[in-house]
């Protein structure tokens, strides 16, 4: 099992910036790819970014790339996502998710463990 944490969410004016954090406790965080994905009201789940096992490989949705950097501290087991010149469609509950594989998914059946999420609100 790992259990995953998201913190280091909350208000934000447009143009802003927030820097979530996900902490893994459980197994080995460095044999698991990361991801971020999130959720707005009234929407399905949205993949955001994913990272490699070692780091060295990112990917990110079009909607988010240029703004956001997902990175991971495999000594301090946390992944990290970087969110700059925030939007309000980026309002949602933000979640980090652990796949097995080397290189992690764009789509959520192919994650294996979640953190339960932090909302993000972008408004005025």
């Amino acid at each position: 099992q790992v259990q995953l944490v998201e913190s280091g969410g909350g208000l934000v004016q447009p143009g802003g910036s927030l820097r979530l954090s996900c902490a893994a406790s459980g197994r080995t965080f460095s044999n698991y790819a990361m991801g971020w994905f999130r959720q707005g009201s009234g929407k399905g789940r949205e993949f955001v970014a994913t990272i490699s096992r070692s780091g060295g490989s990112t990917y990110y949705a079009d909607s988010v790339k240029g703004r956001f950097t997902i990175s991971r501290d495999n000594a301090k087991n946390t992944v990290y996502l970087q969110m700059n010149s925030l939007k309000p469609e980026d309002t949602a509950v933000y979640y980090c998710a652990a796949d097995s594989g080397a290189y992690g998914s764009t789509w959520d059946t192919g994650y294996d463990y979640w953190g339960q999420g932090t909302q993000v609100t972008v408004s005025s």
